[in-house]
């Protein structure tokens, strides 16, 4: 089966899409809902797919919509994303047969980011271990917040603290309340415990397996813990400022809470759009400036290789250090005292270019087919594409066309369009000569 597949990314896609299908089976039977009817096809695979590619859009109400049944559907679908379904499978494969194949390795590698196929069965555990490690941790602290501050029973408050701590680490934006977690935007536990999740789960793996040896030395951090940190750091400190200048004399958001609530709720709201996915305020009440600034924190996004979506800050870091290099006229891009291969550069203006033709065609045509204005549905567009799952309300509204390009986009934006692209690809190609140089004129 698999040596049908010329790509170890074909395989990662086709495994994504079969999650997606199944999830959208299994939402469909009427045990999964509360009223014990089947649901709408369309709404089980938008809810299906947007809970495998961690993105958190919804067609339908979550705790209304959904029986317990329906919402343990969606934990193992957030849980299957997050941990990617080439490394569950090498973990079936790791207990069955007790090792791995060649093919394997590379599923592995490719879905996990790691940069040697040496020692992956350690990698894969390692990055089951910290999963479950951190909901584990981040559940119960909040199943401890909703016992003692709002008085539920030890199994609710249990069950509220998994499925949560499932979602804020795997960036997957659902929750079970229809206004996300607008009801305990003055309670730090719930925003901070929240925030920390998506946070830690947005970094990705190979920069929290780092940081767990060397935290104390970072001198001696790779290029890409040095960019995802320094990046996310600015760009949470910018969120944060930025919210808080626009939304601080917004009556309808931030305008009438407290000094530290502001602070609170513009930093929970800076956090979000790395691919969180939940909200303290109403993201429709929000002036259309925030909303710009949600978009560009959403394309961006967060770390390589973790549960986050967008573009990357290592991607978006690399086309700013390569910016800087040509304005400065320097032969190559240095980051610290490392070189950039001239392959990365390439493989990071294409990745951004994909992601703004993506967003750009996709916006045009949710224009043509719907009444809603440009910077709504630019903010819908991209918080799909993002797998951010934040949105302005209008997402119900759309009619299903427009969902099923939304659905189509939370995939595209989870498997990576570079990777989409060579999935499609039968096999790459090899030029064996070189073509005379030739040099237009540029700008």
């Amino acid at each position: 089966m698999l040596d049908q597949f010329h790509h170890p990314t074909q395989v990662i896609v086709g495994g994504f899409a079969a999650a997606a299908l199944a999830g959208t089976g299994l939402l469909s039977l009427p045990i999964a809902t509360e009223s014990g009817e089947p649901a709408r096809f369309l709404d089980a695979l938008f809810t299906a797919t947007s809970a495998v590619c961690l993105t958190g859009l919804v067609l339908v109400d979550s705790e209304t919509h959904w029986s317990v049944a329906g919402e343990l559907i969606i934990m193992v679908l957030m849980q299957a994303g997050g941990l990617g379904i080439m490394t569950m499978a090498t973990l079936f494969a790791i207990a069955l047969s007790g090792r791995l194949g060649l093919r394997a390795r590379m599923l592995v590698q490719a879905e996990t980011k790691t940069l040697q196929m040496t020692d992956l069965r350690r990698v894969v555990r390692n990055v089951v271990l910290l999963s479950m490690v951190s909901e584990v941790i981040l559940a119960a602290v909040l199943a401890g917040r909703f016992m003692i501050g709002y008085g539920e029973s030890f199994g609710r408050a249990v069950y509220l603290g998994a499925f949560h701590a499932i979602s804020a680490f795997n960036n997957a934006g659902f929750a079970l309340w229809p206004d996300s977690v607008v009801r305990f935007n003055t309670d730090p536990w719930i925003c901070l415990t929240l925030a920390v999740g998506v946070i830690v789960g947005g970094l990705g793996f190979p920069v929290l397996f780092e940081l767990r040896h060397s935290w104390r030395r970072p001198k001696r951090w790779s290029v890409l813990t040095r960019l995802t940190l320094t990046l996310s750091v600015v760009l949470l400190v910018i969120g944060t400022v930025l919210l808080l200048a626009t939304e601080g004399r917004n009556p309808r958001t931030l305008g009438d809470m407290s000094g530290a609530d502001q602070l609170l709720n513009a930093f929970f709201g800076a956090v979000m759009p790395r691919s969180g996915g939940f909200n303290s305020i109403d993201i429709g009440a929000m002036y259309p400036s925030s909303w710009l600034a949600y978009d560009a924190l959403m394309f961006i996004g967060g770390g390589s290789a973790g549960t986050a979506g967008g573009i990357k800050v290592t991607t978006f870091g690399l086309l700013a250090y390569v910016i800087w290099a040509e304005l400065r006229g320097e032969p190559s891009v240095n980051v610290g005292r490392r070189r950039i291969p001239e392959q990365l550069q390439r493989q990071a203006l294409t990745i951004a270019l994909v992601g703004v033709g993506t967003v750009a065609a996709s916006t045009y045509l949710l224009l043509v087919l719907n009444p809603h204005t440009l910077d709504q549905v630019l903010f819908e567009v991209i918080s799909a594409f993002a797998t951010v799952g934040v949105s302005t309300g209008i997402t119900a509204e759309l009619d299903a066309v427009s969902h099923g390009l939304l659905a189509i986009l939370m995939f595209v934006g989870r498997v990576g369009p570079l990777t989409l692209g060579t999935a499609l690809a039968l096999r790459a190609r090899t030029r064996h000569y070189e073509l005379p140089e030739e040099r237009p004129l540029v700008g």
